[in-house]
């Protein structure tokens, strides 16, 4: 396996650009759990820090302190008196890099910050403290925090309220990979599956690396997925648990919405999201929202033609769905369970939704396909009495692409009945929005169309290669 580094080219440039200034750098890394970010830092230094060390998950105040402290004894070469808080331990480390000579950059690189943060451990205000007493002023120190937390590396490190706000120097959001990073990343790995099978890997694991990397080369997707969710002891098969237990605090809320929203494929309002719940409403469930929309579980969107009150949230985490979906219900009775399933209408309704959802993440690529990348779009869906649209581009040069996304093992056929039902709905949304602007039918689907005498209809084609670009 290579350890290079796949993808991930603007953020190397953001970094290397960070790490030849003059000044003192205080980069902020976040993104969800399993994305990279640690990978990403340790192989770009090359290990080669001036002092590194990380949080421990669901560890005291005193366990925190004493691994950073034996982290400052391994770095330093010397003992350290276990310090009795963060003012004490910052003092330490600034006591520590102020001996290190010479003009090459001091690099510091605090990993899952917000584990260090325990309750009334003030760590944030130590921190705050240090980069404003000593960091801010040394030109050589580049400090690198990261935090798998979203929600809470936004609330302490990059809101207008956070303690380290207007510090830092610069932000790194580390999404999940696309398609095109997938693809390369198998193949580092010497998986060579067709681009129809990497999108079905897409749609279970979604782009997380960490979970790419339990692929094992010498067996086929399916025998991989039984391996990984299904057999006794299967590594993924508690991951969505530990997932949200690891990233919020009041995680069974969290699990509560998304499970509400897993049996809604459109999605739901907050009004529909309540009654489904029955959480109360108030700033609990609009933090809880915030937290997943930031940690990209899922997305929020304003319906064509509605106000902000008619906000839609929607489940788009790709592996998220498949565990709801398949394995949160499964009880060990069958570890060949995925391969059994291949055809199922079970499995052909996921595989809709899930190639829909994929197209979601992959808007970018769409737009560019069709030849818009630079025209300014909103992305959203519609419903209306008798007909709905999970996806439409609404452009600002007077076009409304409805698309239709359809994972197919062969071309697409357009029968007579579905290009009447694709007309008919063209014309119900229209009447609805009263729009004047041009609606062209558009089609996102695994190998394209098939010819015949209603695909003439459809205006613009986007196909799975199509998808597999940067």
């Amino acid at each position: 396996m290579s350890d290079a580094i796949i993808g991930r080219k603007a953020e190397q440039e953001i970094l290397r650009q960070r790490i030849e200034s003059n000044s003192p750098e205080l980069i902020a890394i976040y993104g969800r759990r399993r994305v990279g970010k640690t990978f990403l830092v340790r192989q770009f230094f090359k290990d080669t820090f001036s002092f590194y060390s990380t949080g421990i998950y669901e560890g005291t105040k005193k366990e925190q302190l004493g691994e950073f402290t034996r982290q400052l004894e391994r770095y330093s070469g010397r003992k350290w008196k276990t310090p009795t808080d963060w003012f004490g331990a910052f003092a330490q480390l600034r006591e520590y890099l102020e001996l290190i000579g010479g003009d090459n950059p001091v690099v510091v690189f605090l990993d899952e910050l917000p584990w260090m943060d325990t309750p009334k451990s003030r760590f944030i205000k130590a921190l705050e403290y240090f980069w404003n007493s000593w960091g801010a002023t040394n030109n050589r120190l580049k400090l690198i925090v990261c935090g798998s937390a979203t929600s809470w590396m936004r609330e302490n490190v990059l809101s207008d309220k956070g303690g380290l706000y207007n510090r830092t120097t610069r932000s790194i959001y580390l999404a999940p990979f696309s398609l095109y990073e997938t693809e390369q990343y198998l193949r580092s790995r010497g998986i060579n599956w067709n681009r129809y099978q990497i999108a079905e890997c897409y749609m279970i694991l979604g782009g997380t690396p960490l979970y790419l990397q339990m692929l094992e080369s010498d067996k086929s997707l399916t025998q991989n997925v039984d391996n990984l969710f299904f057999v006794q002891n299967a590594p993924l098969y508690s991951e969505y648990n530990f997932l949200f237990r690891s990233l919020f605090k009041e995680a069974i809320l969290h699990k509560q919405i998304i499970e509400a929203l897993a049996n809604k494929a459109s999605g739901l309002t907050r009004l529909e999201i309540i009654a489904a719940t029955k959480i109360e409403e108030g700033g609990a469930l609009t933090k809880a929202l915030r937290n997943l929309c930031d940690c990209d579980f899922i997305r929020q969107y304003t319906a064509f033609g509605k106000t902000e009150r008619g906000t839609i949230y929607q489940l788009t985490d790709l592996f998220t769905l498949f565990h709801l979906r398949y394995v949160k219900g499964y009880r060990g009775q069958d570890e060949n369970h995925w391969q059994n399933m291949i055809d199922s209408p079970s499995r052909r309704a996921w595989s809709g939704y899930s190639f829909e959802q994929l197209c979601l993440h992959h808007i970018r690529q769409i737009k560019r396909k069709l030849g818009i990348a630079g025209v300014q779009s909103d992305v959203c869906g519609w419903k209306g009495e008798g007909a709905q649209i999970d996806l439409l581009i609404d452009r600002r040069d007077q076009t409304i692409n409805l698309c239709e996304m359809k994972f197919s093992q062969s071309e697409f056929e357009i029968t007579k009945q579905y290009d009447a039902r694709l007309r008919e709905r063209a014309e119900i949304f229209r009447a609805a929005t009263k729009t004047r602007k041009a609606l062209h039918q558009t089609f996102v689907t695994t190998y394209g169309l098939k010819k015949n005498m209603y695909s003439g209809n459809v205006q613009s084609e986007v196909v799975l290669d199509d998808l597999f670009v940067e």
